[in-house]
């Protein structure tokens, strides 16, 4: 990371959440939409399916397309997850909540550390299979799969007003 770099404070940071918050929305989350640089210098957004271990968040794709030539063409990245996103017609308005993480993402080359991560992956999705059952669907797709690892450098996560007042009323 450049070291004369810093992410810009959030502009309206009464309704930031609590960094663990944060971090709670990422382990519950199902998907989010990861951003990079595409082709043409186009952003290039797509929904992922994720994990988040507690200090990564680790992806699957195919071993070719866009989303891949992108990273290997500019690893900084962002993700998105949104917790919340409740309209409020009368108001025109939603009632969202949201974490985006800011970070770096690698494709996994190592063996060993592909399959633990899409173990990981397979776990999340589907908790209940056996082992033996989760590892035949993995070795079924193991020649065209691809892991991605995003490490954070910083997450940051945002509600809306009314979420904000309702959670500080719980208190």
């Amino acid at each position: 990371m450049n070291e004369s770099f810093s992410f810009r404070p959030m502009r309206r940071f009464k309704q930031q959440l609590p960094h663990q918050e944060c971090l709670d929305i990422l382990e519950k989350g199902s998907s989010g939409v990861l951003a990079c640089l595409g082709d043409g210098g186009y952003p290039y957004a797509v929904p992922l399916s994720y994990v988040w271990d507690g200090e990564k968040l680790w992806f699957h794709c195919a071993r070719s397309g866009h989303k891949l030539d992108a990273v290997r063409a500019c690893d900084k990245v962002s993700f998105c997850v949104v917790d919340a996103d409740d309209v409020v017609p009368d108001e025109y308005t939603t009632y969202f909540r949201s974490v985006i993480v800011f970070g770096r993402v690698r494709e996994i080359t190592d063996d060993a550390e592909k399959r633990e991560s899409i173990i990981k992956l397979a776990e999340k999705y589907n908790p209940a299979a056996s082992a033996d059952y989760r590892d035949k669907f993995i070795d079924a797709e193991w020649a065209p799969l691809c892991m991605l690892c995003l490490t954070p450098e910083h997450i940051t996560g945002k509600e809306a007003r009314e979420l904000m007042v309702k959670r500080k009323e719980r208190r």
